[in-house]
Parts: C-alpha cells; structure tokens; sequence
C-alpha cells in the first residue's frame, strides 16, 4: 500500500487472525516479483484469494462464517454430484466473497488494525 508520502507498507493476511501483518521486508521480492509466494492480481482476484484463504484457516462464529459454509456448501454439492460449479454458482461465490472481504476488513479496521482496507472491493473505480 503506498504511503502518504510516497512511501510503502507491505501488509500480509496473518494465517492465525485473518489480519494483516506488516511485513516490510518483503518489498522488494514484492516489486522485482521473485520469490515463490508472490503472485500479481486485480483488486477483484486479491479479494477473492484472501478469502479463500480466510474461509480455509479460520474458524469462527457469526455472519462471516455462515457465509464461508455456504460458500463451501455449494462447493461440496457440486462436488458430490460430478460436476463444475455452473457459471450462477461461480457468481454467487464471488459475490459472497466480495461481501465477507468487506465485512472482514470493516471488522478489522473498527478493531484498529492499520492494513484493513475494505474499500479494495470495489476496485480500481473507488
């Protein structure tokens, strides 16, 4: 994330919280794009891997939660029964997972957690 004066702040999902941790010392494996955990994604696609990532790792109670199952109820349903997730599925998925980045990130930032950003979701057109 750039800073106000030009600067940067490296921030990383914590697997524990699900907060972000600074990790600083990353930045340049991040920029010159070396190193085997670094990947370029849209906004759209980072929210998406984070919560992926999120619902994977963490447990919990509450709305973010419920809807993390219900992700993963419709993931096991097509599972079972044979086939890909249809494209009304796939939609559904990403719209969720668009809503719980930003009911996370709302969660972490009124917690105080300085890398929170719930407004990524929307994109490059904020």
């Amino acid at each position: 994330m750039e800073t106000a004066d030009g600067g940067a702040r490296v921030w990383r999902v914590s697997i524990q919280t699900g907060g972000w941790q600074e990790k600083n010392d990353i930045f340049v494996e991040i920029t010159l794009g070396v190193g085997g955990e670094i990947f370029r994604r849209t906004p759209e696609d980072f929210v998406q891997e984070v919560e992926r990532f999120r619902a994977h790792y963490l447990e919990g109670e509450g709305p973010i939660f419920a809807l993390y199952e219900t992700v993963q109820a419709l993931r096991d349903a097509a599972k079972i029964e044979g086939r890909h997730l249809t494209p009304k599925e796939q939609a559904l998925i990403r719209g969720i997972r668009q809503r719980t980045f930003v009911m996370f990130e709302e969660q972490l930032r009124a917690a105080g957690d300085p890398g929170a950003d719930p407004d990524l979701s929307a994109g490059p057109s904020r």
